[in-house]
């Protein structure tokens, strides 16, 4: 295929297993991890677990990408679209509460696929960098439940520096707009899960509190029934330690600024704790559940 997937628009050419676009992966899906995951919010994790598939590969260069070993490194396996129904199977019978796709967008035609051959009963849920294609966004119509966006940045400067895509902030907007289209407002069932609906994620980033807080009011201004998922996690890795102001955690004072600003708009939604700032809780991308064992 000649892949115009996701906004860089390359037009890579990729085969099964190869690829020499900026994701870097062949068209078949590469996973590195398929488990029940603990870690993500509240009402997409829950008691059991979301059925989280991480797969390989990223349209987007982030400086400071905690899963920067399947991301940029190439870690995982490619598996037939058929496997990956069975691994959406496997995970439903597990008691996920939902199939977690993880950043999927140079996938999208393979996971459209697999959910032709096996549809689970439970949620669908896109967890995107937000960097995302309108075209590839639309074969998910009537796909997905759930999207789970992150809202990086709204600097292109900044934007470019830290993941080598000016155009991000006006791709992000425009991405989101189209999810929150697809899936309409928050539904939750009766145990606060989420069943449908958009969240969107922002990550604070050290010495950018006021980016962070422009990025809040956008939401709150544009998309004022979207629940925001506010993360202090961040965490020096990768190219980030040696990127002046990028090499340190965030600070509680930092933290406490971008929350009393979520808090003073009325934005609702979830903060995250600042002690997940650890890589403990970056899942091992060793291959779990991407093969049959039976």
């Amino acid at each position: 295929m000649i892949c115009t997937l996701c906004p860089r628009h390359c037009a890579a050419e990729r085969t099964d297993t190869t690829g020499a676009g900026v994701c870097r992966v062949g068209s078949l899906p590469k996973v590195a991890r398929a488990a029940l995951h603990m870690w993500e919010e509240p009402c997409i994790s829950g008691t059991r677990g979301s059925g989280a598939v991480f797969f390989s590969g990223c349209p987007l260069r982030c400086a400071f990408c905690q899963n920067e070993e399947i991301s940029h490194g190439g870690v995982g396996e490619y598996v037939s679209v058929s496997r990956l129904a069975d691994i959406f199977r496997e995970l439903e019978d597990q008691g996920a509460h939902n199939i977690n796709l993880v950043t999927a967008a140079h996938f999208v035609p393979a996971v459209v696929g697999a959910l032709e051959l096996y549809r689970p009963n439970i949620p669908i849920v896109y967890n995107s960098s937000g960097y995302e294609s309108l075209d590839t966004l639309r074969m998910l119509g009537g796909v997905v439940d759930i999207y789970l966006p992150d809202f990086k940045y709204i600097d292109p400067a900044m934007a470019k520096l830290l993941s080598g895509a000016a155009d991000y902030p006006d791709v992000a907007k425009a991405a989101i707009a189209e999810m929150r289209r697809q899936s309409g407002p928050a539904v939750y069932d009766e145990h606060g899960m989420m069943l449908r609906g958009t969240q969107i994620r922002h990550l604070i980033l050290p010495g950018l509190t006021g980016d962070a807080m422009r990025i809040l009011s956008y939401i709150r201004d544009t998309w004022p029934d979207v629940p925001v998922s506010l993360m202090g996690q961040y965490t020096p890795c990768g190219r980030a330690i040696s990127i002046p102001g990028m090499n340190r955690r965030i600070t509680k004072k930092e933290y406490a600024r971008v929350l009393a600003h979520m808090d003073a708009i009325g934005l609702t939604g979830y903060r995250q704790a600042l002690d997940s700032a650890d890589g403990s809780f970056t899942p091992a991308f060793d291959l779990t559940g991407v093969h049959n064992e039976t």
